[in-house]
């Protein structure tokens, strides 16, 4: 079972996950051990509704400065000259190289 794992996501993303465009997230600090085979319930924010059931299929770990633009990890988020501004707002802490970046990929198993 899932544990009550959430992941959150912004308003304009969600459209993006219920059309499938959007099968990936990258989180930093990860303070809830996100693993293969998790079943977590993602959350629009800032209204925190639940939207969708998803198993995390794929979960990877790599360094921000690791991440280059043509990898496939890129996909689907920040222009690479943004990157570290963006994530530094998102999260309220200073982003660097050396920052932890869990890459996860998810599959919808449903849409509450």
């Amino acid at each position: 079972m899932n544990g009550g794992k959430t992941i959150k996501f912004s308003s304009q993303l969600v459209p993006l996950i219920i059309s499938g465009e959007k099968t990936a997230t990258w989180r930093l600090w990860d303070d809830k051990d996100f693993q293969v085979g998790d079943v977590v319930i993602f959350i629009k924010k800032p209204e925190m509704l639940p939207f969708a059931e998803a198993e995390l299929v794929n979960v990877k770990e790599k360094l921000f400065g690791q991440i280059r633009e043509n990898d496939n990890d890129f996909m689907g988020h920040e222009q690479y000259p943004d990157m570290y501004r963006a994530y530094s707002d998102y999260y309220g802490r200073k982003v660097e190289r050396d920052t932890l970046v869990k890459i996860i990929r998810f599959k919808i198993l449903k849409f509450l």
